[in-house]
């Protein structure tokens, strides 16, 4: 796990860093964010690519709750 950050909720951080280290790890399934977050991994390491896959998912469940879509592995994430 990441070192702990005191900013936000300490529960969801732990959350979004799990949700990240499987995504970067365990999963199969094909994502935008998983290609670009093991690209990224490729590039600068595993403990950096997960924070920035982290902040990423962060956004983007965040602009999922505001528009009330559902997330599309298939759909493009800007780098």
């Amino acid at each position: 796990m990441l070192a702990p950050c005191t900013r936000g909720d300490t529960h969801l951080r732990g959350l979004l860093d799990e949700a990240a280290t499987v995504l970067l790890t365990r999963t199969s399934a094909e994502s935008s964010l998983r290609t670009w977050g093991l690209k990224l991994k490729e590039r600068i390491g595993f403990k950096r690519a997960a924070v920035a896959v982290v902040r990423k998912l962060a956004v983007v469940m965040h602009a999922m709750l505001r528009s009330g879509q559902l997330f599309d592995r298939t759909a493009g994430v800007a780098a």
